[in-house]
């Protein structure tokens, strides 16, 4: 949406002020049901990788980042082409690439559908189309990137109970397609939240989705410890 950073920074800021963040801020809420398909714990340690895209990245990964189980997370692209993976151009709106993080875990600490649940319930607003706040726009759209047919299924089947059960006021409307590939965003974007604590934008729109984490699933909370 901004094609400068700092500019960007500036405009959402001015935006938090004004009262206009309320639609980024984590609804307190109990947690959403448990998806009734998901993988089992696996047997042994090992990492896999998954991929949710869920507004500005940068409130994204200071979430999955504070997940037990989750091994390393990284802001950047995904959706459109190696070429066009740059913030600048992501902005245009253009690229096809949404905001995204990848996120490598522990299988046999943390399931796929626990990470879905932590993403459907804390980490964004899933009813909410190509947008998240003040930041609107195809890049900031609600998808999943899966890697392989089994996080397919699971991701659509959860998808499906949510709304069978009415757990959100909307329909979801959350992307489920298959993982291309995935671009690191800029070295000043990782872990910008935390680098950048008392940034307006941050206060107001990423710490209450840190806070209902720990709310609401305190036994997979852990505090971030840095890189």
């Amino acid at each position: 949406m901004f094609k400068d950073h700092s500019f960007r920074s500036a405009i959402l800021s001015l935006a938090v002020l004004l009262g206009l963040c309320a639609g980024c801020r984590a609804a307190a809420r109990a947690p959403i049901p448990a998806a009734a398909s998901d993988a089992v714990l696996a047997q042994k340690p090992g990492q896999q990788t998954a991929v949710f895209a869920g507004g500005c990245f940068w409130g994204t990964q200071s979430v999955f980042e504070r997940v037990k189980g989750v091994v390393a997370t990284t802001a950047g692209y995904a959706g459109g082409s190696a070429d066009t993976a740059t913030y600048d151009q992501v902005t245009t709106e253009t690229t096809g690439h949404a905001e995204s993080v990848r996120v490598v875990y522990d299988p046999s600490k943390i399931t796929y559908g626990q990470l879905l649940r932590v993403f459907f319930s804390v980490a964004h607003d899933p009813t909410e189309l190509n947008r998240q706040g003040p930041d609107v726009g195809t890049s900031y759209r609600s998808a999943i990137f899966s890697s392989n047919e089994e996080q397919r299924k699971i991701s659509q089947a959860y998808i499906a109970q949510l709304d069978a059960a009415h757990v959100f006021p909307k329909r979801i409307v959350t992307q489920v397609v298959p993982l291309k590939g995935f671009y690191d965003a800029e070295s000043y974007h990782q872990h910008y939240a935390d680098n950048n604590p008392a940034n307006p934008y941050i206060l107001v729109c990423d710490r209450p989705k840190i806070e209902a984490l720990k709310a609401q699933f305190p036994e997979l909370f852990q505090d971030y410890k840095g890189k």
